[in-house]
This record gives structure tokens, C-alpha cells and sequence, in this order.
């Protein structure tokens, strides 16, 4: 089959994370996959290699000073639809929005819905709304975000789990080489990645890491990844604010390189999810492949996702407990159980779905095509 996959962006938020791993086992699988996404910033390529049978379209979209983010969403858009309607590639068999902004952009559409947000900024909600109602067909990588589409649009999706890098992170769980180097740098710490942002929970981890430290005050909480469309400039300098406040200094590292990532979070002494929103739990099921002991938010999804592989918080004062019981308690029964987990997670699994999925559209659609 010719496939084309399209992504809002070049860096390593999750849902590029998917696309890139779903394309390359797409195309490892014998099928025609090119992914299409906007190069923020002045970026030519992905934030790490793509495997070359790939086909790689990425549309320049450079930053435009004083942009609002409304502004920013509506030009994303309108810049991929022209670089796609105007493509001279043939008729793809099947076009697959990973977000918003794509799904937008290209209108007729398989959807991936990660998640259900939120939005205030005008422009993004009516682009959140069209993005699910707008799609022919509908993906959700877990029954409870398939379940919240079904509650709210009536629309039935077919549920097709992430798959994980699990070779790269399990490996790096064995590289005592590489944790000697961030230990020496970091000590010991708690990691979450995600960046600063409200439906990471950032403020919430920073009041339990707050709690934590006062019984642990050689415990560092480092927080990794961040880059997004959204402006968090006002919750970022609330963050800072109640930082001081609190007199804690966490380590904000910022995007780390794809190759540094893995022994980064098998450094961790335990990994830190305490999203308020979220539809499967990426770099969650990475820290277990790490082996690292994993808290979460207790949310539905992630108790679907996790079950008891994960320790679960509802706030601030829970998170601190939990976190302290994964740092001072060792649990193999629960190591293994999220080791195992995650290794039942692959992008091979997931390609497969997606394309038996592909094909029952695509024979569905014959018909009507030919009528």
C-alpha cells in the first residue's frame, strides 16, 4: 500500500515518537510510507535518523516573531495543506493524520486521536473539533480515549496500542557505563519528560517533589523534552515563581538527543507521570523497559495501559508518597511485571493492526470508487 503519515512537527514530542516508529515498521513490512510534517524553526530533518526506506517530506515553516498562538495554528495548517495538495506524488491508498493541525490540513482522513483536550485559544479548539469530526475513520491508542469518542461524537474507533523501542531502553538498563556518567553528573533524581506544561502536571510534581525533599534532600527531580506548538510562557513563569517559593532547584535539561535518551531514564531512580491528560503513556512504558519504577497519575487510561506495573497518585501529596516508596522499597515482582509489559508493546504488533485496519478502508472504499 502507498501510506502517508503526517506529523505537526520535526521534534521529539510523543506523537512524532509514533509516527516516526509506526512508518519504519510500516515500511519494514513491505509498504510504501512516506511521512509528511512541518520543519519548525528553520529544521530540514527529524530530531534523530529515519530509516531510509522512509520517504521523508518535510514543509519549511519558519518562525514568525509576535505570532499568536492562533496565528501559528492557522498558518501551520494552511502551509501543509498547499505543500501536500500540491504534491506531484500519486494518490497515497491511505492518508493518516497523527493531530490536529495534519488532520486539518488534509481534511479527508484516517485520524489517530491520542487525546482529548481542552482548548481556550479559538483557533485551536474549532481545529481540535474538526480534527475529530472532519476523518472518515478513527484510531485511539487505548479503549479509554476510544471510549471518550464514543461518549462525546459517536464515533466508533479502532483501538491499536503504541508499540515502544524496547531493545534500545532494556539495553540501556545494562549499560552501567552509560548510568555512571548521569549519575556522576545528576546523583540521584527523579525524571519525568514532557517538558513544562499543564497537562504534564509540571506544577503538581513540583509540590511533591517539594514534600519529598524534605526527608530526602539528596533526591534531584530532573525534567527532560518540552519543545511544542503551545505557549506555556505564563505556566512556565508560575512554575519558576512557586520554584522559588518552595526553595527547590529542579534540573530542567531541555531536549536531550535521541541517542542520550535512553540511558537517561535508566539512570533514574524512579520515572515521574503525573499527567492530567494523556492517551497511552509513551515515555511512561520506556522507563519500564528501562526498568526503572514507574508513578503515575491515576488516571482510567493509565490504569488501563499500566495496571500493576505502576505505582498511582491523585496529587501533590500522594505523588510525594508514592515516589518515596519507589525510591525506598525495591519491588521486583513489580520491575518484572513492567518489563514484561513493555516487551509485549512492539511497533511490530502495531503495524500490523494498522494495516489490517488500512486494508478493510481501502476494500470498503473500492465501490464507491469505481461506481
Amino acid at each position: 500500500m502507498s501510506i502517508a503519515l503526517l506529523s505537526y512537527s520535526t521534534k521529539p514530542r510523543g506523537g512524532v515518537v509514533h509516527t516516526l516508529a509506526l512508518a519504519e515498521a510500516l515500511a519494514a513490512a513491505g509498504q510504501h510510507v512516506t511521512v509528511w510534517t512541518l520543519g519548525r524553526g528553520g529544521d530540514s530533518g527529524f530530531f534523530r535518523e529515519v530509516a531510509p526506506a522512509v520517504r521523508q517530506r518535510v514543509v519549511p515553516f519558519p518562525d514568525r516573531a509576535g505570532e499568536s498562538v492562533g496565528e501559528r495554528v492557522l498558518r501551520s495548517i494552511a502551509a501543509l495543506r498547499e505543500a501536500f495538495c500540491r504534491s506531484d506524488t500519486p494518490p497515497y491508498d491511505i492518508v493518516h493524520a497523527q493531530d490536529c493541525i495534519s488532520a486539518n490540513a488534509v481534511g479527508h482522513c484516517v485520524r489517530t486521536v491520542h487525546h482529548i483536550d481542552r482548548f481556550t485559544t479559538p483557533e485551536l479548539a474549532a481545529c481540535h473539533e474538526r480534527a475529530i469530526t472532519a476523518p472518515y475513520a478513527h484510531v485511539c491508542v487505548s479503549r479509554s480515549v476510544a471510549d471518550e469518542l464514543a461518549t462525546g461524537w459517536g464515533i466508533k474507533a479502532q483501538v491499536i496500542p503504541n508499540g515502544v523501542a524496547y531493545e534500545r531502553f532494556a539495553s540501556a538498563a545494562a549499560d552501567t557505563g552509560a548510568q555512571a556518567e548521569w549519575k556522576a553528573r545528576l546523583g540521584r533524581y527523579i525524571l519525568t519528560v514532557g517538558g513544562i506544561e499543564p497537562r504534564k502536571g509540571s506544577l503538581d510534581l513540583l509540590e511533591a517533589y517539594a514534600l519529598l525533599r524534605a526527608n530526602r534532600p539528596g533526591v534531584r527531580l530532573v525534567i527532560a523534552g518540552g519543545e511544542t506548538l503551545f505557549d506555556y510562557r505564563d505556566y512556565r513563569a508560575r512554575w519558576e515563581a512557586r520554584a522559588a517559593e518552595l526553595g527547590v532547584q529542579p534540573v530542567v535539561l531541555g531536549a536531550v538527543p535521541d541517542s542520550d535518551l535512553p540511558s537517561l531514564v535508566a539512570s533514574a531512580a524512579a520515572f515521574a507521570f503525573p499527567s492530567a491528560k494523556e492517551g497511552f503513556g509513551l515515555a511512561a512504558m520506556e522507563a519500564l523497559a528501562a526498568e526503572v519504577p514507574l508513578v503515575v497519575r491515576d488516571l482510567p487510561v493509565l490504569r488501563e495501559v499500566f495496571g500493576p506495573a505502576a505505582l498511582f497518585a491523585t496529587g501533590p501529596g500522594t505523588l510525594a508518597a508514592q515516589l518515596g516508596r519507589a525510591l525506598d522499597v525495591p519491588d521486583p515482582d513489580r520491575r518484572s511485571a513492567g518489563r514484561a509489559l513493555a516487551a509485549r508493546h512492539t511497533w511490530e504488533a502495531a503495524a500490523r493492526q494498522h494495516l489490517d485496519f488500512y486494508r478493510a478502508l481501502h476494500m470498503a472504499a473500492q465501490p464507491a470508487n469505481a461506481s
